[in-house]
């Protein structure tokens, strides 16, 4: 469990066939993976969960993919695993 204030990503790949989005795939989380998110991040398949000072470093990698993601952010206070 999470007591501290964390901006919520919840995103979502979009590609027109198969091969598109097998690229756009490897070159999202190739770039991802390059970023500074440290274990106290809390990471999913396509949700990503990080302290607010990290918030414009995710908005402006996010922006680069605007064309092909589909993104949702929250502020949260608090997030329990079931």
């Amino acid at each position: 469990m999470v007591d501290f204030m964390q901006v919520l990503y919840i995103y979502d790949l979009n590609a027109k066939d198969k091969v598109k989005f097998n690229r756009l795939k490897r070159k999202f989380y190739y770039h991802l993976n390059k970023l500074p998110i440290k274990n106290d991040s809390w990471k999913t398949k396509s949700t990503l969960a990080v302290p607010l000072k990290m918030e414009k470093m995710l908005d402006a990698f996010f922006k680069v993919f605007k064309s092909s993601v589909i993104v949702y952010k929250a502020y949260t206070e608090s997030i329990e695993e079931l």
